[in-house]
């Protein structure tokens, strides 16, 4: 069962949308919130799977309290559920899972769960591979197949510099180039768990034999320094595994 919080300033949209995910059997409501102070006083308590987030709050605006939670260590999922649709960019630049307009329709939120649902399933899998030891050697999977349009791309793992999501797609780094594929950034992690790619923030994986310097950064995150110039952040959730890995 799904832990869903709503934060909307408009109690009919809200009951209206907790009415619909109630009706799937799948989502339970641990909470509400009518704005940004009340949504994050709660959810300092309140453990939550996912928020789904109205944009327009009042005088606030949700995509302020989705930047908060950016950085939290047991940031929840996030839906936006709107009735603006110019945002929807912005919203997946955020890392949000699906974006949703009002008025609801019923079956277009039951696809919604079904994506989340489909999420935390990748994540408990994950999970469950890494505890039961499954990584055999660092370099057992030495190759990644990217499917670019219509052609399926072979890339060697030792050449990836890193991966991360945009605005709905995945883009792949190398030292020569630059792909776009459909497939999530989870997806990409679970193909690639026993190599030397990891994650070190919700948006993205590195290779760790790439990365030419860490930078430390503000509240305990740290800055990545790749060959190509390009800086990749790692998020408080990831800092301890990487200095793990490093030995600092």
């Amino acid at each position: 069962m799904l832990k869903a919080f709503l934060v909307d300033d408009e109690p009919l949209a809200r009951d209206e949308l907790a009415y619909l995910l109630k009706r799937s059997r799948k989502v339970e409501i641990v909470g509400e919130a009518d704005q940004i102070e009340s949504a994050l006083q709660q959810l300092s308590y309140i453990e939550a799977d996912v928020i789904f987030l109205d944009i327009q709050l009042a005088e606030e605006s949700g995509l302020e309290l989705a930047n908060k939670l950016l950085e939290s260590e047991k940031r929840p999922e996030i839906v936006f559920a709107t009735a603006y649709d110019e945002y929807a960019l912005k919203a997946f630049d955020l890392h949000a899972v699906d974006y949703l307009l009002k008025p609801f329709d019923e079956e277009r939120v039951m696809r919604t769960i079904e994506k989340l649902t489909k999420l935390f399933e990748s994540k408990a899998e994950l999970s469950s591979s890494a505890m039961n030891g499954h990584a055999q050697t660092v370099e057992s999977v030495d190759k990644l197949a990217i499917t670019v349009e219509d052609r399926i791309i072979i890339v060697p793992v030792k050449e990836i510099l890193y991966i991360y999501s945009e605005e709905g797609k995945t883009v792949i780094i190398t030292m020569e180039n630059k792909y776009e594929a459909s497939d999530s950034l989870i997806t990409f992690e679970r193909k690639l768990m026993n190599t030397s790619i990891v994650r070190v923030h919700r948006a993205y994986l590195v290779n760790l034999n790439q990365i030419k310097e860490i930078q430390p950064w503000f509240h305990s995150t740290y800055n990545l320094m790749m060959p190509d110039g390009e800086t990749v952040p790692v998020s408080r959730t990831y800092t301890k595994e990487l200095k793990k890995r490093f030995g600092f």
